[in-house]
Parts: C-alpha cells; structure tokens; sequence
C-alpha cells in the first residue's frame, strides 16, 4: 500500500481562510474594546488617588477637630471658661 498524498481542495482551503480571517477580526475588535475598558478604569484610578488624598486630609481635620471639642466640653464641664 502506498501512502496517500493529503492534499487541500481549493473550497475548503478558501472556506479555512475565511474563517481565520473574520476570527482575526474579531479577536481585533475584542482586543480594541478591552483596551478601551482597560484606559478608562485607568483614568478613573488616577482620579481617585486625588479623592482619597484629599479624604486622608479631611478625617485628619476632623480628628483634630474632635480633640479640641473634647478639650472645651471638658473645660465648660469644669468651668475654666
């Protein structure tokens, strides 16, 4: 027995080239869409290193701003004022 030669017929080799063509394109188009997700989750990260920079500064102010309530509520319950 001789081995047979495997050989592409000219239909099924367009049909494959088809294939891999819109799959190319769509694999494209997937890609651009993560990209595009990926750049605003990234400028939405930027934006919130501001908001939480300035939050640290905030609950600092308020934590400061506890410490002197608590010293006048102490000094009006004791009368210095």
């Amino acid at each position: 027995m001789t081995p047979s030669r495997f050989r592409f017929d000219r239909q099924v080799t367009l049909a494959v080239v088809v294939t891999v063509a819109i799959q190319a394109g769509g694999g494209l188009i997937w890609a651009g869409r993560a990209s595009a997700r990926i750049d605003d989750l990234q400028r939405r990260v930027e934006s919130q290193g501001e908001t939480a920079e300035r939050l640290a500064r905030l609950e600092e102010q308020v934590s400061a701003m506890r410490v002197t309530l608590e010293r006048l509520e102490r000094r009006l319950e004791t009368g210095e004022l």
